[in-house]
């Protein structure tokens, strides 16, 4: 099992300023790369400041001169968003400034609030589509030229400037949640990232399952599996606790995102009442000590190993929780010394 680290900037109030928060994601960048974790992944969002990151790219550069021996991965990029021409040169770019560091996460995307700003009329389902036809082009690429007539691209042979550091460019995740997406992802030879939200071990097993069909019917080598997961390590129950009541309200502000119903100003959802917290029973507390990997570190290390058993071959903290950085910190250093060396 190897291990790795998902964030964000992730703003809760507006008295967090933009460069306090950098600071502080570079600082826990910074822990995941002396602690000997594999990489730090950050995805792309725009004009949330629930998850700030229009452009990983850029922020994956940065990280790259700070630290000595991370991967870098984008945790993901948005697929419609982009031209494959121009996605395929700046991964390519991108690897060129970090010595041949980068990963490329892909996806289609879930917020339809940025949807509607970068994409009007685009629906999740055309979404998925436009990122089955441009991701198989990227390998293309960067191979050289590249011509393509297709359903949303078509260009002439192209050839992306610079050209990857890494033979054959950086290795490809597609995020994958239903059978269609895994064997997607698996058949064109790509590695797979899942996000469980908080259905539990049930949807771990099941996402691993649609992997492991996939592989079935697919004569190339095995692909990589990685499980991303909201984790916290805390330091007695009572720290355990307290960790759940703040992921629940988390959680229940991603929610509100995701349904895009509410007011936004300046970036900024408008507040959930206490009363809205309350009445998410999906996300109380309790449900999410229960499904996320929360826990002392011997709880953490025990469900850890049951993701190994069933073959998962990343595990990926994802710290983003709208606790303290102070919070973050502590639980991240609890993670790296007293949960990963269980596994080495």
């Amino acid at each position: 099992m190897e291990f790795s680290l998902f964030a964000h900037m992730d703003r809760m109030s507006p008295e967090q300023t933009h460069e306090t928060l950098h600071e502080e994601f570079m600082a826990l960048c910074k822990i995941a790369d002396e602690a000997g974790m594999r990489a730090v992944w950050t995805g792309e969002h725009h004009g949330m400041d629930f998850t700030i990151s229009p452009n990983p790219f850029l922020e994956l550069v940065h990280i790259a001169g700070q630290t000595k021996n991370l991967r870098l991965g984008t945790g993901t990029v948005i697929a419609p968003f982009w031209h494959p021409i121009k996605l395929a040169g700046e991964a390519a770019a991108a690897d060129l400034l970090t010595g041949g560091r980068i990963e490329l996460g892909i996806a289609r995307g879930a917020y339809t609030y940025e949807y509607e700003r970068l994409m009007p009329g685009m629906d999740a389902w055309e979404a998925g589509q436009r990122m089955r036809e441009i991701t198989p082009l990227l390998p293309e690429l960067w191979e050289g030229d590249c011509a393509h007539e297709g359903e949303f691209f078509s260009f002439p042979a192209t050839t992306t400037a610079p050209k990857p550091v890494q033979q054959g460019g950086p290795p490809i995740w597609i995020a994958a949640r239903d059978p269609n997406s895994h064997e997607f992802g698996v058949h064109n030879g790509f590695n797979i990232q899942v996000t469980p939200l908080w259905q539990g071990m049930d949807e771990i097993e099941t996402l691993m399952q649609r992997f492991n069909s996939a592989c079935e019917s697919y004569a190339g080598p095995r692909p990589k599996i990685m499980l991303l997961h909201h984790t916290y390590v805390g330091s007695d129950e009572a720290d355990v606790t307290r960790a759940t009541q703040e992921l629940s309200r988390f959680y229940c502000n991603f929610g509100a995102w995701f349904q895009n119903k509410r007011p936004i100003s300046q970036g900024r959802l408008a507040p959930l009442s206490d009363e809205e917290f309350a009445a998410n029973a999906l996300m109380a507390p309790e449900n999410l000590g229960r499904d996320l990997t929360i826990g002392t570190a011997q709880n953490v290390i025990e469900r850890i190993k049951r993701y190994e058993d069933l073959g998962y071959d990343e595990f990926s903290f994802w710290i983003d929780s709208g606790m303290s950085f102070e919070r973050k910190r502590a639980s991240l250093e609890r993670f790296v010394n007293d949960v990963m060396p269980a596994f080495q």
